[in-house]
């Protein structure tokens, strides 16, 4: 494994046990792919306790977010909080972003792209990762799901060109993906599944065999990418002719 991929907390790096494991291990494998094309001084738009801050390389680190009731920013490095509409800085400030799984929360998601091509420098990079199949979270600021056609509509529509691209996960690791999250969702509401020895046998039978599961079938079987957990999409601020 990459060392930069070891420093990555254990929450947004999980073993098998996780109800996250392939949701997060996937999304780490992303960024960890494209994180050598973004250099110099990025933002991380939608930060939180920005999980990834080792992946990059960069001369400058700077973390935004936003004052959201559903997502309290207890023990989050946040560096600057936005109002919802302009970020506070000048035109062409930063040379990459990085927008990981904020898109499905920002209503007015068009308004935030022209702000985000406006702090880019031209020919600048940004890196978005947003889900295509996950339950409702963060409400009630959870307002979209999009495919790959939409987000690159969207994003070209708003001064950007895509440079890369993939999809996380398959039809096997997305249909358990929402299994587990299911048996993870029925565990916060149920009190006696709290105590230690049947957390960890919940935690055996309902994440770890349905992941180990959702693997062996990956191998197995012919994979299908039509069903998928999330876009991780590169691209680059277009430079005016």
């Amino acid at each position: 494994m990459n060392p930069a991929s070891q420093q990555v907390p254990a929450d947004f790096n999980p073993s098998i046990l996780s109800p996250f494991y392939f949701v997060r291990q996937g999304l780490l494998k992303a960024i960890g792919q494209f994180a050598p094309q973004l250099n110099g001084r990025l933002l991380d738009f939608g930060c939180g306790s920005k999980p990834y801050r080792s992946l990059f390389a960069t001369a400058e680190y700077v973390g935004v977010d936003y004052e959201n009731p559903g997502h309290p920013h207890t023990n989050e490095q946040i560096d600057v909080f936005y109002d919802g509409k302009n970020i506070p800085f000048g035109n062409d400030h930063f040379d990459s972003i990085l927008c990981s799984e904020v898109f499905e929360h920002v209503f007015n998601l068009p308004e935030i792209l022209n702000e985000l091509n406006r702090v880019l420098k031209p020919g600048g990079k940004m890196l978005v990762t947003c889900p295509f199949v996950w339950p409702e979270h963060e409400v009630p600021h959870d307002f979209a799901r999009y495919s790959r056609f939409a987000l690159k509509s969207l994003l070209e529509q708003n001064g950007f060109e895509e440079i890369g691209y993939v999809k996380t996960g398959n039809y096997w690791s997305a249909t358990s993906q929402l299994r587990t999250m299911y048996f993870y969702e029925l565990s916060v509401r149920t009190k006696w599944l709290q105590v230690i020895p049947f957390r960890w046998i919940y935690k055996f039978l309902f994440y770890g065999c349905i992941n180990l599961g959702a693997v062996l079938c990956s191998r197995l079987f012919p994979q299908s990418h039509t069903l998928y957990l999330n876009n991780v999409m590169l691209v680059r601020k277009k430079v005016q002719a």
